[in-house]
């Protein structure tokens, strides 16, 4: 039979395992670039779906006329 060309390694130990792992394990941990842009984005997305909500509730006649009889009774002198 031919040799083996592959190098034979040292048994992987368990500290030796934590060490090559390490770094690899802090950078995964650590990968959190953009996630405060991704949040902010998130509620600028929910606050213009609410201003749309707010805007389609108050163009109803409904509305309009409770929000009108609100400011004049408000307005008036008793």
């Amino acid at each position: 039979m031919f040799p083996s060309s592959r190098p034979t390694l040292p048994p992987l130990t368990r500290r030796r395992a934590e060490r090559l792992y390490r770094p690899a394990a802090r950078l995964l941990a650590d990968d959190d670039d953009g996630a405060a842009t991704a949040e902010y984005a998130i509620a600028t997305m929910a606050a213009v779906a609410f201003a749309g909500l707010l805007v389609v509730i108050m163009r109803s006649d409904e509305v309009r006329g409770i929000l009108t009889d609100l400011i004049r009774r408000a307005l008036t002198v008793a």
